[in-house]
């Protein structure tokens, strides 16, 4: 019997650990990737964990945007670092192999913060909307209390959906193959490989991630179209240009975040899709947490002050 399968009900065995197949067997693209992956990594964790000491020590930038985005940025480590050190890890050892236990606790962090972030970015758009639409009853709707309530929902909406999914997930029997056509544990991979009836388990997750998708991206858009608007009516073209220029950096991660997870989890599993998933993964997984610091936070003008304060006060403190 292989070391990867245990024997149970008799005759029956249970696959203990699966082989991530990642990005091929190629050894000549390997260590291009890891490089590759090394340095968005290490971008994305510098990025994401300055905004979030910024947002902490600059008393500026207390104020709802930012607490957003400070949460933001906090997710994006996490979520950044359920993935990326174990591709790192595979691709510099050659090991594949992952436990069962591993790849199920892999999907459970993975899937409770970007189902977070779906709740979160949908939050963040209906705080720009008050901002930029109704600015002078933006401090009273958009208080401390709103924000937190706004940011504890999505951290526990998060949290709730993934639990029910992943409890239903852990039930399921894996006796056959235990190769995994993908660069991490997700939904789909895992079902594929199951000897169980997974019938319910997809209906479930169709159901959730219609829920956790659709209505965030909606909602996201509509504040979105609504800030657009009150764009047009800013008598300044130099104001006009420069909010428009950052609100449709925004929209675009949006629409590449929902997008991609729309397709990957609520479309039809066809073979089309399925072949495109890894690639679409990757875009979520990897381009979106690199791209928010930068996008979301790095070209505004308080938090570039904040940066240049920082500077000043760690290099005084070095002379010292």
């Amino acid at each position: 019997m292989p070391p990867w399968q245990t024997q149970f009900g008799g005759n029956q065995t249970r696959i203990m650990e699966f082989i991530l197949l990642g990005f091929g067997t190629g050894q000549e693209a390997q260590i291009p990737l890891l490089f590759l992956f090394f340095i968005i990594y290490i971008m994305t964790i510098s990025g994401n964990v300055l905004i979030v000491v910024l947002v902490v020590s600059d008393q500026h930038l207390h104020t709802p945007m930012y607490y957003f985005l400070a949460n933001l940025s906090c997710l994006e480590t996490f979520y950044s670092s359920a993935i990326l050190p174990r591709v790192l890890y595979s691709l510099l050892t050659g090991d594949r192999s992952i436990s069962f236990i591993g790849c199920i606790a892999q999907f459970y962090f993975f899937g409770t913060l970007v189902t977070t972030e779906c709740f979160l970015l949908a939050a963040m758009s209906v705080d720009r909307y008050l901002a930029i639409s109704k600015p002078l009853h933006y401090a009273t709707l958009m208080n401390n209390k709103v924000c937190a309530q706004l940011a504890t929902g999505s951290w526990v909406g998060g949290w709730l959906a993934i639990t029910i999914t992943t409890s239903f997930m852990s039930q399921l029997v894996y006796c056959g193959a235990n190769e995994m056509d993908h660069f991490f544990c997700d939904f789909a991979p895992l079902v594929n490989l199951s000897c169980s009836n997974t019938r319910a388990v997809e209906v479930l997750s169709f159901i959730l991630s219609s829920v956790c998708a659709f209505p965030p991206f909606f909602l996201t858009l509509a504040t979105y179209v609504c800030i657009i608007t009150s764009i047009l009516r800013i008598p300044s073209t130099s104001g006009r240009r420069k909010v428009f220029s950052t609100c449709s950096s925004h929209l675009l991660v949006v629409i590449i975040f929902y997008g991609t997870l729309i397709i990957v989890y609520v479309l039809p599993n066809s073979s089309m899709l399925r072949d495109l998933n890894k690639v679409f993964s990757l875009l979520y997984t990897i381009l979106t947490p690199l791209a928010n610091p930068l996008i979301y936070s790095l070209r505004n003008k308080e938090v570039k002050e904040a940066l240049k304060k920082g500077a000043r006060k760690l290099y005084q403190n070095v002379r010292i």
